[in-house]
């Protein structure tokens, strides 16, 4: 820490020093979480998406990064492609009519 003559901090050795460069990144809420799980949610607010297509400048650190690996389907990170979820392969479509003839109507 350097004082000056009257016993004022340096605005560089207040900030640490000067030789850390503080990293964010950039993340932007793609899809709505309407419908998740409430944990989902829960980490989608705690990372202070309020709005869809908002861009959010975080802290790089390893919480951080966490919590958008685990919303990693609904977050887009810069430098990562964004890609949307698709629907589910192995889900038979099936008519409602169907479903009345098995019940028996």
């Amino acid at each position: 820490m350097n004082l000056s003559a009257r016993g004022e901090v340096d605005a560089q050795s207040a900030s640490g020093g000067g030789a850390k460069s503080t990293k964010t990144i950039k993340a932007t809420l793609m899809k709505s979480a309407i419908g998740a799980t409430p944990a989902i949610r829960a980490t989608v607010e705690s990372l202070g998406f309020r709005r869809m297509n908002q861009t959010r400048e975080l802290p790089d650190n390893d919480a951080v990064r966490g919590m958008l690996k685990a919303v990693n389907f609904l977050v887009a990170v810069e430098g990562t492609p964004y890609v949307r979820p698709k629907r589910s392969k192995y889900k038979i479509w099936r008519k409602r009519s169907d479903k009345k003839h098995k019940r028996g109507h």
